[in-house]
């Protein structure tokens, strides 16, 4: 297991960075939407963004290890504070939506995601919908 410890931001990376990689398959539009959303969003204000490629290199060697997801999971739930369970949620909806399609292993992230951070399910349901809704295309 590792020994990483993540700050909030870090803890919101990994998550996006996580819902990503789930699916074996990182696309341009969520790698574009990951690194707008930490330029952007004002819960990354202070973040040095810099930090993103020491943050996804840890994820991805998570994912390599059998237990990736339970320990990245352990690690975001660690550094994240509880007000902002919802917002790793909502971060992860939006960065899954980002290619306009979602894959089975993208819904068991984001269902394991619901259960391990406590997510009421109307209020994922909400996020969900916000999520779909920001990514339609005409």
């Amino acid at each position: 297991m590792t020994d990483h410890t993540f700050t909030p931001e870090d803890a919101l990376v990994a998550i996006m960075v996580g819902i990503s990689v789930s699916d074996e398959t990182i696309r341009t539009s969520e790698l574009l939407s990951i690194e707008q959303m930490v330029n952007f969003l004002p819960v990354f204000g202070a973040y040095d963004a810099d930090r993103m490629r020491r943050i996804a290199n840890i994820v991805f060697d998570l994912f390599e290890e059998e237990d990736g997801i339970d320990a990245l999971f352990g690690l975001v739930k660690e550094g994240l504070p509880e007000h902002l369970f919802e917002t790793a949620y909502a971060l992860a909806c939006d960065v899954a939506a980002a290619d306009g399609a979602l894959a089975q292993a993208e819904l068991r992230f984001l269902q394991e995601m619901r259960h391990v951070f406590n997510i009421d399910r109307l209020h994922a349901a909400a996020i969900e919908r916000g999520a779909r809704a920001r990514h339609m295309t005409v």
